[in-house]
């Protein structure tokens, strides 16, 4: 266990390079190399490969301190998810969004179904509602924008309703980045991300991380990860690290692609509708005619590729009704879009070409 780096005085953009390096010596290593053991000689402080690997402190050592806090390495968000959840002792309430990823709305009902924990989903724009939700309340559990709704939540002052009644305050950060919020300096207690998504940014890791204000918090996750066995391997350990020394310049120019495409979608007549935060490279259409345009739609491109995951290099999108797990408040036309880095005009031709078939 581990707590941030001091790079305090340093901005987001350059703590993504430089921190988790080795120490700057004649012929020593730019980066942490990947440790692929699972066995350590006895008498130090690792002792096994489920206790800890070099190559997740350095990963840990960066995440942590873009995010202001101690990070844990996990096998996948997933992974993170559960052991956040498994804060909450049994039978307790955690408030949570309706609209939120699927897979964290899925383990929550099946908890709530085994006992392990009551739920209540809200709308977390609400924050009126959300607070009223706190009395009696373990954690409050929420993403900010939502998936795929792209709702925001006012992190501080759900924290400090939250706090007033004694519980927690988790956030999953996966779609802003630390870049663009970072939860823990606005009251949160913990923070998870998808590190397949943007951290890694390329497509090629299934891997996730908490990061917790406190160092207390922070031995519950390592626990649960060992415990658990949700270890992330040293490979994509490694690959997500690399992934976030590019960071700030994906996503510089995956933000500025998605707030031109929604200055060009606005008013299509193929569209009921555009949903943009106003940050980050994440943007919903709601496609007029639902489910059949929708669908249409996705099959009619060259350049946007039609997959369920997001934060990477190339622009994917998907209808996110056809997955049955999505809750029936989301609209069946709505096509979720994870805008990448390519160039904006191939982007907007591409896409354009193929909404003006359906309209």
């Amino acid at each position: 266990m581990h707590a941030a780096s001091d790079d305090s005085d340093l901005h987001p953009d350059t703590v993504a390079v430089v921190a988790g390096r080795p120490a700057h010596a004649p012929d020593a290593p730019m980066n942490v190399p990947v440790h692929l053991t699972s066995t350590y000689v006895a008498g130090g402080d690792i002792a096994y490969g489920r206790y800890g690997n070099p190559s997740w402190t350095a990963f840990e050592d960066v995440l942590g301190a873009l995010e202001g806090g101690r990070c844990v390495s996990f096998a996948s968000g997933m992974a993170a998810i559960s052991a956040v959840l498994d804060l909450v002792e049994p039978g307790g309430l955690v408030v949570a969004p309706r609209h939120s990823y699927t897979g964290t709305v899925a383990l929550l009902e099946e908890r709530a179904q085994q006992g392990r924990l009551r739920v209540e989903f809200v709308d977390i724009a609400d924050t009126a509602a959300v607070a009223a939700a706190c009395e009696g309340a373990a954690m409050v559990w929420f993403e900010t924008p939502t998936n795929p709704a792209l709702e925001v939540a006012d992190i501080a002052a759900i924290a400090a309703a939250a706090h007033a009644h004694g519980a927690l305050v988790a956030v999953d950060n996966t779609f802003a980045t630390p870049l663009l919020q970072r939860p823990l300096a606005l009251g949160a207690d913990l923070v998870v991300h998808s590190a397949t998504k943007y951290l890694s940014g390329h497509s090629d890791v299934v891997m996730g991380a908490a990061i917790a204000a406190s160092a207390e918090h922070e031995a519950a996750l390592v626990q649960r990860r060992t415990l658990g066995g949700a270890i992330p391997a040293p490979l994509e350990t490694y690959l997500a690290l690399r992934g976030i020394r590019t960071l700030a310049v994906r996503l510089e120019r995956a933000q500025a692609n998605a707030q031109e495409l929604v200055r060009r979608l606005d008013g299509h007549p193929a569209l009921d509708e555009v949903r943009y935060p106003g940050f980050g490279a994440i943007v919903s259409i709601v496609v007029r005619g639902g489910a059949g345009p929708a669908d249409a739609l996705v099959e009619r491109t060259r350049l946007w590729v039609h997959a369920t995951s997001l934060g990477g290099v190339e622009s994917t999108f998907e209808r996110r009704r056809r997955w049955p797990a999505e809750q029936p408040t989301i609209p069946e036309g709505l096509v979720r879009l994870s805008v990448g880095i390519e160039q904006v005009d191939d982007l907007w031709r591409d896409l354009s070409a193929a909404l003006d078939t359906i309209g």
